[in-house]
């Protein structure tokens, strides 16, 4: 007799630790940003004593690596900065592109950070350039597919879900080093060049440690997810059925 699909090989107790650790991502997502909210917020109070701006820290950690060519634009929202490769311009949002605050330094420098690898080929930014398209294709096909197999009960299609949900992970797994790169090269540039005192590196270190902290918060919740896919999977596939 069939008793349920179980989440492998037919023991309930895998579907219960993996509800654990899904809440616990949840809770750890939450605590990660709330941890970018708040170290921004303290360190935006902070003036640098050189008084210099994000936009010009941001400048300096270019000119620092030997980039040039790369434009700047402001753009709204609270810390919605990025750099954009396909035109080359690092956009920033009022609240860091005209502060002279310690974390605006911080976050322009590290979008200057990511300029600065692809200027210089940096492997893992190379490599997620070149899966973007299959992984954007993966993570939106992984979930119909997934549905389409439940379903038909048809542990291949269910299987193909996997796989695409899987190529959506691979793109997290590669971001998380190219994102503490960025935030490294950003760091060095600041120390370097003395726009950062001693006593405020630690500070733009925080806000930019806080920041890569919700890629790994990231990371996990789609590993767990991609845990469960497979467990799915296996019991689908005939591994956990109990009979009686």
């Amino acid at each position: 007799m069939y008793y349920g699909y179980g989440y492998g090989y037919g023991n309930d107790g895998w579907y219960v630790i993996w509800l654990i650790l899904m809440v616990a991502c949840f809770a750890f997502a939450a605590w990660t940003q709330a941890s970018v909210t708040s170290n921004f917020k303290k360190y935006s109070r902070v003036m640098t004593r050189r008084g210099i701006t994000g936009m010009q820290a941001a400048q300096a950690v270019l000119r620092a690596n030997g980039v040039t060519g790369v434009q700047f634009a402001r753009i709204s929202g609270n810390l919605t900065d990025h750099y954009n490769p396909r035109n080359n311009v690092i956009s920033l949002s009022a609240g860091v592109y005209d502060s002279n605050s310690v974390a605006a330094v911080g976050v322009a420098a590290h979008e200057a950070g990511h300029a600065v690898q692809y200027a210089t080929g940096y492997g893992p930014i190379r490599l997620r350039n070149a899966i973007i398209p299959v992984c954007n294709f993966g993570s939106r096909l992984a979930w119909p597919m997934m549905v389409i197999g439940l379903v038909l009960n048809t542990a291949s299609l269910i299987g193909l879900g996997v796989l695409l949900f899987a190529l959506a992970t691979l793109f997290q797994v590669i971001t998380l080093p190219v994102e503490i790169n960025a935030s490294r090269r950003a760091l060095q540039a600041l120390e370097s060049t003395g726009l950062l005192t001693r006593d405020e590196l630690p500070m733009a270190r925080k806000t930019l440690f806080a920041a890569a902290m919700t890629y790994v918060a990231a990371l996990a919740t789609s590993l767990v997810q991609l845990l469960r896919f497979i467990l799915i999977f296996l019991s689908r596939n005939g591994g956990g059925r109990r009979r009686g």
